[in-house]
C-alpha cells in the first residue's frame, strides 16, 4: 500500500509558490532554499551539517531510486529543513537500501515536497538570488500564510549554526581503525591484503603518523575518514574550545572543518583561531577556509546563490591544472580584502572567486571545496597528503 497523497505548498519570499505532492514528515518549516546539481548523493547532503537552517532543491529529476543506507550518511542526523524534488521513487531498487527516502525524512521530522518544477525554481534562484522560504506539508497554511512566513523567516546572513551543529563533547575518532576502512570490489588487486566483514571487502587502513586535533564546526563524516586513512589521528573538539587547550594537546596540526552559517558571525572562533595559526600547522575545508579568512585579517561575502554540486571547475594558480570538484557553500573570501601575506592558490572559473589560499611565511593552507566528497569527483583528494607533507617539513 502507497503512501496517501496530501498536498504541498513551497513559498518563497518574492511571493512565488509552488504547489506539489508532500512527502516526508507533516509539518512546517522556514530557511533559506538553495539548489544542488549533483546527481547522486542525496543522503550525504541530508545529513551534511554545513545545510543547517536551508532547503535543498536537487536538478537532477528522479530521487530516491538507490533508498536509504545508515552507512552513507555524513552525520548522525538530517540537517536540512526540508527537500525539494521534482519526482519521488518510492520504490528504491539497491541491495544496500534500508529504508525509503519518503520514511527517512519521516522519522527525522522533515518536509518534502515533489512535483515541483525544480528547473523553473533553479533558474528564479540564480536570477533573483537565494532567498527565504516556507515548505508546508501539513496542511496548516495556505498560499499567502506560506508567503508571509517565509518574510519572517531569519536572514541566512548573521547566522551562527555552528553552535547548533558541533560535537557537545570532543572524542576520538575512530580509535578501533574500524570506521574509516576503505570499501573495495572483491576481485582485489594482485597481492593486495583486504579485510571481510559481514560479506563486504575493506582495504585494511595504514598505522597512524600524526596526530591532530580537528575543530568540528559541523565536521562530515568522510572528512574524517580521509584524514585517518592519510595516516592521521583525529582528535575532535568542540567548536568553542580555547586554542590554549588545543595548544596543550601538542598536536601535529590543527584541521578546521565544514559548517553552515555565516563565517563573518563566528567572531568567538576567529579570535582562537589567530592564536595557533604561528604555532601549528592548519588545514581548512569550507566554513575552516572561510574561517581562516578571518583570522588571516580578510573577510567574507554572501554569494547571490552559492556553488552546491559535483561539477565545479577550480583552477590552480601554481601549477595551471583544472580539478571538477564538489561544492556546498553560500558564502566566499573576499580575494581583494586578504592581506598582502596571504596567497590565493585557487580560483573557480565559473565566478573567479577564491577556492584556495595559503599563508605565505606559516604552514596553514585551505580550501572552499571538498577534497573528500563521496559521491563525486576525486581531483583534490591529494589536499589530504599535502596537509602530511606540511607536517613533516615542520616537525
Amino acid at each position: 500500500m502507497g503512501r496517501e497523497k496530501k498536498p504541498a505548498i513551497l513559498a518563497l519570499e518574492d511571493g512565488t509558490v509552488f504547489h506539489g505532492t508532500a512527502f516526508g514528515a507533516a509539518t512546517t518549516q522556514s530557511g533559506e532554499i538553495c539548489f544542488n546539481t549533483s546527481m547522486t548523493g542525496y543522503q550525504e547532503i541530508l545529513t551534511d551539517p554545513s545545510y543547517r537552517g536551508q532547503f535543498v532543491t536537487m536538478t537532477c529529476p528522479l530521487i530516491g531510486n538507490y533508498g536509504v543506507s545508515a552507512v552513507d550518511a555524513e552525520s548522525s542526523a538530517v540537517h536540512v529543513r526540508g527537500f525539494v524534488i521534482e519526482e519521488l521513487c518510492e520504490v528504491p531498487s539497491n541491495w544496500r537500501s534500508e529504508q525509503s527516502l519518503s520514511d527517512y525524512l519521516a522519522d527525522s521530522n522533515v518536509p518534502g515536497i515533489e512535483g515541483v518544477d525544480t528547473r523553473a525554481l533553479t533558474k528564479q534562484l540564480r536570477v533573483s538570488g537565494s532567498m527565504r522560504a516556507t515548505l508546508c506539508t501539513d496542511g496548516s497554511l495556505d498560499a499567502d500564510g506560506a508567503v508571509a512566513a517565509a518574510k519572517a523567516a531569519p536572514l541566512m546572513a548573521g547566522s551562527d549554526f555552528v553552535k547548533e551543529v558541533t560535537t557537545p563533547d570532543g572524542y576520538q575518532w575512530d580509535p578501533q581503525s574500524e570506521l574509516s576502512r576503505e570499501w573495495t570490489i572483491i576481485n582485489a588487486c594482485a597481492g593486495e591484503e583486504l579485510i571481510e566483514v559481514e560479506g563486504e571487502m575493506f582495504r585494511p587502513l595504514c598505522d597512524p603518523k600524526y596526530r591532530i586535533v580537528a575543530y568540528d564546526f559541523g565536521i562530515k563524516r568522510n572528512i574524517l575518514r580521509s584524514l585517518r586513512q592519510k595516516g592521521f589521528e583525529v582528535e575532535v573538539v568542540n567548536s568553542r574550545t580555547p586554542a590554549s587547550e588545543v595548544l596543550a594537546m601538542n598536536p601535529d596540526g590543527v584541521f578546521l572543518s565544514n559548517g553552515p552559517g555565516d563565517p563573518a558571525a563566528l567572531d568567538y572562533i576567529h579570535d582562537e583561531v589567530k592564536q595557533i595559526i604561528d604555532k601549528k600547522p592548519v588545514f581548512g575545508i569550507c566554513l575552516g577556509h572561510q574561517v581562516l579568512a578571518h583570522a588571516f585579517g580578510g573577510s567574507t561575502f554572501k554569494l547571490k546563490f552559492g556553488h552546491r554540486g559535483g561539477n565545479h571547475p577550480v583552477k590552480d594558480l601554481r601549477s595551471g591544472k583544472i580539478a571538477i570538484t564538489s561544492q556546498n557553500h553560500g558564502f566566499a573570501a573576499d580575494g581583494d580584502a586578504l592581506p598582502s601575506h596571504i596567497e590565493v592558490t585557487h580560483i573557480n572559473l565559473n565566478d573567479d572567486t577564491v577556492e584556495g589560499m595559503r599563508h605565505r611565511d606559516y604552514p596553514v593552507f585551505s580550501v572552499q571545496y571538498h577534497p573528500e566528497a563521496a559521491p563525486g569527483p576525486n581531483d583534490a583528494s591529494y589536499f589530504f597528503e599535502e596537509f602530511a607533507n606540511l607536517i613533516d617539513q615542520t616537525r
